[in-house]
């Protein structure tokens, strides 16, 4: 079914008007800004809230403004939901520890687990709270756990610090001097988190469109007409007019946000995102029998939290994977597993606290690639969530540079968006 007609079905409270196959094919202008153009009033498709992009965090803001009045409608340009960075990941629900007391990380992490762990119990979701433990060794990382355990006092998030014995008497496999231990940190089945949020949005009256592309958008009248592919040959293309645009295009939100202004404006260098590709490994079925561990276990991570480090995770079926290794790459399309860190280099940093795995237990499992706004090398950046009245931009929302822990945070963006908003 063409998206024009699923939208006209699903968004009966709003008017729609459609743009019929005679007048797609008088766009004759090749440039999609040209073609976006030529629409005429009459022909534009009405929302009032447009989602782009329907990983984690579209879904979660999708659900939240489909609780207001008017109609919601929720676009990602693959065949389904959370193709990319929402279902390439390690599907922890996080604490909130490493970032800066005053940043969006922390702020929408702590706030977002609470909501995340209340929704998984209210929808029945897959989740365990298995707790987590980064592990020191020697007395530079023995300083950095000192400074941690004040920092989550600092934030109110549950912390304990045990001795190596200790540690060695609870995971005897594990190595450790010491260990701070996360109590709230969790594992979450990522699929049926995001199924159930498009579950809400549909019970809510709102819209899911895949296979439709955002390719340009205006800022026009006191809203936003926006242009997109619909993967229709009769219709293939369709112009959407609406007051509120949020840009939860994860991987690809800055280039979203770039259709709205000229190559000289800052967004070009102030949204640019930088691409940190990573592998997962996993323990094949014998040594997982072998090495048996409990819990999350993360090294101590480096200074500016470029990555958490090559960690050991849980699934909800008892599966152990090591990861993401971290290869900077100028691609956020390629997921091949070639390059990175070599076998050895992986096996080396895992045997750092869990001596025991050798490089045939492992087996490659799959790749993701995180959107930063943290340049190789840089410092620490904060996710961007900007209502961009101050760019002379109202009603547009930018959600850019969202990596973990953007699954964790997902209810907790969303309801600052609607707050923002609203």
């Amino acid at each position: 079914m063409a998206l024009q007609r699923r939208v006209s079905l699903l968004l009966p409270q709003k008017p729609v008007y459609l743009v019929g196959a005679l007048c797609a094919r008088r766009m004759l202008a090749t440039s999609a800004p040209e073609r976006l153009a030529q629409y005429k009033d009459e022909d534009l498709t009405m929302v009032d809230h447009l989602v782009i992009g329907a990983g984690v965090v579209g879904l979660a803001v999708g659900r939240q403004l489909a609780q207001r009045s008017g109609s919601t409608l929720v676009v990602d340009k693959n065949r389904q939901f959370g193709m990319e960075t929402s279902s390439r990941n390690s599907e922890v629900i996080h604490a909130g520890i490493y970032y800066p007391k005053d940043s969006l990380r922390t702020k929408v992490c702590i706030e977002g687990k609470h909501r995340l762990y209340a929704y998984c119990q209210q929808q029945s979701i897959l989740h365990r709270r298995v707790g987590k433990w980064v592990v020191a060794q020697g007395a530079e990382q023995l300083e950095y756990l000192h400074a941690l355990r004040r920092h989550c006092a600092e934030l109110s998030v549950p912390a304990e610090l045990i001795s190596g014995a200790v540690a060695q008497e609870e995971e005897p496999l594990v190595r450790a001097d010491a260990a701070l231990v996360s109590p709230t940190t969790g594992i979450v089945d990522s699929h049926e988190f995001m199924s159930a949020m498009l579950r809400d949005l549909a019970d809510n009256g709102g819209t899911f469109a895949p296979n439709t592309s955002v390719v340009a958008m205006q800022r026009d009248q006191g809203s936003y007409r926006v242009l997109v592919t619909t993967g229709d040959p009769e219709t293939p293309f369709m112009a959407i007019r609406a007051p509120v645009v949020v840009n939860a295009a994860g991987l690809w939100a800055d280039r979203i946000a770039n259709m709205l202004v000229p190559d000289s404006h800052p967004w070009r260098e102030q949204y640019r995102l930088h691409f940190a590709k990573g592998r997962y490994y996993v323990l094949d079925a014998g040594a997982s029998a072998r090495l048996r561990v409990r819990r999350l276990v993360y090294p101590v991570p480096d200074r500016n939290i470029v990555s958490l480090g090559t960690h050991l995770t849980l699934d909800l079926a008892g599966t152990i994977r090591f990861g993401p290794d971290v290869e900077w790459t100028t691609s956020n399309t390629n997921y091949a597993p070639g390059g990175g860190a070599p076998i050895d280099e992986v096996v080396r940093a895992i045997n750092a606290y869990l001596p025991a795995v050798r490089s045939e237990d492992l087996s490659l499992g799959y790749t993701g690639i995180r959107p930063k706004l943290q340049r190789p090398g840089g410092a620490f950046c904060d996710f961007v969530i900007r209502e961009e009245s101050g760019a002379g931009m109202p009603g547009f929302v930018n959600l850019i540079g969202l990596e973990s822990p953007g699954l964790t945070s997902s209810l907790a963006i969303a309801a600052m968006v609607d707050e923002i908003l609203h």
